[in-house]
């Protein structure tokens, strides 16, 4: 079995080549690659130009406070979605993220489930054969308050911390975010280094569309994988309660199935999550950019969902080795109405041909 995986891990590897010019008919861009390798397909992210310019009222501006670590960002002079990457965080995430009507659809932090971070990325991982450290987890590894049980405070023993940002530019509808984070265990001993790369395109009406790149890559020695089969999603997104499956929202695939019991480990090429609240029918749909492989993804009524990787990388451990990284692209896009009105299968396939509309 284990000669098996790591022979499907090297063929995923050596698979970095672009494919054809068509996205949708690409065959393998690299999800775990060597370094050199092309990391992104002909449609890398930020290529392309929009179908319809939005208004000078969608202009994108980007408010970076280093001292709180609050990176906001802003469609038409209102706050679309704030990047959290504080000192004091157990990890870097998206919080909250507006509606085309300004309401809030994400939840920062919550019970049953306060490890959970409103739109985030994390996994589990060790040196090969040491100590596992749970980023997903990390909150928990930091200092529990004796006067608030359950709540923690830093200093975290895990966590990932934002290093920094090396490109924030904003241009008219369009706007670049590229940043260095460090998987640190044990109070700073790094593991993973972190490329993120995030395209934001204001897509008029108060719509727009986060094309999301993220690249990890080794440390100091092999990284062994240890996410499990239930309990990940690259990334994940939690809704408001509001939203949810579990307030009235609902949750559709690009096969038409609805709900956790038809998505839920199944694959899908997008997830789309829409309810009326407030009178305002918005929802937000994620994107599993085309890579060769088939992605399940996580789904809850509860709210949380989001894709995994390919089969031969999720539930068992691999090894990240020196020299090889691993990736994940996905658009998310947040838009006014349901999956109909909200034209999702059209924009999947506009996201793939770098169009956005």
């Amino acid at each position: 079995m284990r000669r098996r995986l790591l022979a499907v891990i090297a063929a995923l590897a050596l698979s970095g080549l672009p494919g054809p010019a068509e996205p949708s008919e690409a065959g393998p861009s690299s999800f775990l690659s060597r370094s050199g390798m092309p990391l992104a397909s002909s449609t890398a992210a930020g290529g392309g130009t929009s179908a319809l310019r939005p208004s000078p009222t969608d202009r994108i501006n980007l408010d970076n406070d280093g001292k709180a670590g609050l990176l906001r960002v802003l469609i038409g002079g209102r706050e679309a979605f704030v990047y959290q990457y504080g000192a004091g965080l157990d990890l870097p995430h998206y919080w909250p993220l507006a509606t085309p009507g300004g309401r809030n659809l994400l939840v920062q932090q919550t019970e049953p489930y306060p490890h959970h971070r409103s739109f985030w990325f994390a996994d589990t991982v060790r040196r090969p054969g040491g100590r596992e450290a749970s980023f997903y987890n990390a909150l928990y590894s930091g200092v529990e308050q004796p006067t608030d049980p359950k709540t923690y405070k830093p200093p975290f023993r895990d966590r990932i911390r934002h290093v920094r940002f090396t490109r924030l530019e904003a241009a008219g509808s369009r706007a670049e975010i590229e940043a260095e984070l460090s998987w640190e265990m044990d109070g700073g001993t790094a593991l993973l280094q972190e490329t993120r790369r995030l395209i934001v395109h204001a897509l008029g009406g108060g719509e727009y569309l986060m094309d999301l790149e993220f690249v990890l890559a080794p440390v100091g020695g092999e990284v062994e994988f240890r996410s499990d089969d239930v309990h990940y999603a690259w990334p994940y997104l939690r809704l408001q309660t509001r939203w949810s499956g579990e307030g009235g929202g609902k949750l559709v695939s690009d096969s038409g199935a609805a709900g956790q019991e038809a998505t839920n480990l199944q694959s899908a090429k997008w997830m789309d999550y829409s309810h009326t609240v407030e009178s305002e029918t918005a929802g937000v749909a994620v994107f599993q950019h085309p890579d060769g492989f088939d992605h399940r993804w996580l789904t809850r009524e509860y709210g949380c969902f989001g894709p995994r990787r390919p089969d031969a990388l999720s539930g068992k451990p691999f090894i990240l080795a020196p020299g090889m990284t691993l990736r994940q692209r996905v658009g998310v896009l947040v838009h006014s109405g349901d999956v109909k009105a909200g034209r999702v299968a059209e924009r999947y396939k506009s996201y793939l041909d770098g169009r956005w509309k």
